[in-house]
């Protein structure tokens, strides 16, 4: 379906967990979704024809760090990121809000101007304020643009988490009224409230009445167990609207989105695939396999005998192993494409078993099996 306009589609459920699309001018998004991360205008290490032929739909990209290199200025004589990278598919963009809390040290948080950044590679003063988070993902060309939140460090500190509420939903009101009225991209609210359910709920109402065509947990996969980050969704994604997209932002490991999906979570993004591979971790099937380990050094076998992309199935666990020890940087590239393809793979049948009702099974059989 060849759509001008941002919207969603639920499917259908079964007990929470949900099948959906999302439609964009750049294509159509299969629901669940996974999206590897480009942080800096490239996925680590992969060719991006590359992802294309693993199925990938959409990938995000990050405006803090696309705002400091390459600039927008040389974003906008390409009109954005995806002629840019030459990627021709959606793009979502994180608006910053994770480095504010990721980069402390070089930053102060004022709720009026917004977050006051010495800069990483510089120090150069930047002040990326909501307004001017939306215009740099604007001129990123972002299908999915992310207002800017703040994101707190891990903590029970009910004060702490009220503040960032507080904060995060003054900003989300003026990122709405920036970005406008703009019905071919998609403007996501960002909840926080750490791990309890009653400011995750406060934040959430606030959230839906400025209104938003998707909504994003935020302040997550930050320092919590996975029971802990699985127990607070189970308890608060209830609470957001059924008809928009839900997005868990920074996860994870196949078991946690799995997990994730089991409470009715729609969208994910993680470096895990292709920071995995540049250790020589690879995610199969068979579960995770530590490739480094002297045990595959006469293993003639392939990670995936029926991967095609790359010809990867001709690659043995043997020729791996010695890639990796002989720091050759073919191996990280091997295994985070290897990755990619499983992630796609796996969502392909989490979004099968929804689809024919049978989840639950699916769920029971590989939630402990990716640990």
């Amino acid at each position: 379906m060849q759509t001008n306009e941002f919207s969603f589609e639920l499917i259908t459920q079964d007990e929470h967990a949900r099948l959906g699309k999302i439609f964009t001018p750049r294509g159509k998004i299969d629901t669940p979704a996974f999206m590897p991360v480009g942080t800096q205008g490239t996925i680590k290490g992969v060719f991006t024809d590359d992802i294309l032929k693993t199925e990938t739909q959409i990938i995000l990209g990050n405006t803090y760090h696309l705002l400091l290199r390459p600039g927008i200025e040389v974003l906008k004589k390409f009109n954005g990121l995806h002629n840019y990278m030459n990627w021709e598919k959606p793009i979502l963009t994180d608006s910053g809000g994770y480095q504010i809390m990721s980069l402390s040290k070089f930053n102060k948080i004022d709720k009026n101007i917004g977050a006051i950044f010495k800069s990483h590679i510089d120090g150069k003063k930047i002040i990326l304020s909501p307004e001017k988070s939306i215009q740099v993902q604007k001129a990123i060309n972002s299908d999915i643009i992310m207002v800017l939140d703040e994101c707190p460090k891990l903590t029970d500190d009910k004060k702490v988490l009220s503040n960032s509420i507080d904060i995060s939903t003054h900003w989300a009101k003026r990122c709405k009224t920036e970005f406008g009225n703009n019905k071919s991209k998609g403007l996501f609210g960002i909840v926080q409230g750490g791990l309890y359910k009653d400011l995750r709920e406060e934040s959430i109402n606030k959230l839906v009445e400025i209104g938003f065509d998707g909504y994003a947990m935020g302040g997550l996969a930050v320092g919590e167990s996975q029971s802990e980050m699985l127990k607070i969704l189970g308890d608060t994604t209830k609470f957001l609207p059924k008809d928009k997209p839900r997005y868990l932002m920074g996860v994870g490991t196949p078991s946690d989105i799995l997990g994730a999906v089991n409470h009715g979570i729609d969208m994910f993004d993680c470096v895990i695939p292709t920071r995995s591979g540049r250790t020589g971790l690879a995610f199969t099937w068979d579960g995770k396999l530590n490739l480094k380990n002297s045990r595959y050094q006469t293993d003639t076998s392939s990670l995936d005998a029926n991967c095609s992309i790359r010809n990867l199935r001709s690659f043995s666990k043997s020729y791996l192993n010695h890639l990796i020890k002989s720091n050759e940087m073919m191996a990280s590239m091997i295994i985070s494409l290897h990755n990619i393809n499983f992630y796609q793979e796996f969502m392909l049948e989490i979004r099968n078993n929804i689809n024919r009702g049978t989840f639950s099974t699916f769920y029971k059989k590989y939630i402990d099996y990716f640990n």
